[in-house]
């Protein structure tokens, strides 16, 4: 995976990226397009992206008069590989725990207690 260290942190670690990724996801946008979806300043749009295009994760194409960004599908594709050990230890613990409460529905239902009035 392409990264270059940068000052304001990680890629995946800013709402305005994640957010910016998640556009992207459905379609290539402009920094215009992307503007006005999010409602955040031009400056601000131009700066996340610079910082995504720099790490790898968007490249941009001209049409015309604008740059059309897109996703790069590699270095998801590195984050999924790494990712697939997380998956399943928690896939077994979930399932540990979905036979444990399948059991819990089994048993029969607590008794009720009256208490005596002294």
């Amino acid at each position: 995976m392409k990264r270059k260290p940068h000052s304001d942190g990680d890629c995946g670690a800013c709402a305005f990226r994640r957010a910016i990724l998640s556009l992207l996801v459905s379609s290539e946008q402009s920094v215009g397009e992307i503007e006005r979806r999010l409602r955040i300043p031009q400056p601000t749009v131009s700066k996340h992206l610079r910082v995504l295009r720099e790490a790898g994760f968007v490249e941009a194409t001209v049409d015309a008069q604008h740059r059309l960004y897109r996703l790069r599908p590699e270095p998801f594709q590195e984050v999924d590989a790494w990712l697939a050990p997380f998956r399943r230890f928690w896939s077994r613990h979930v399932d540990a725990l979905e036979r444990h409460l399948d059991r819990l529905d089994q048993l029969p239902p607590p008794s009720k207690k009256t208490r005596r009035k002294r």
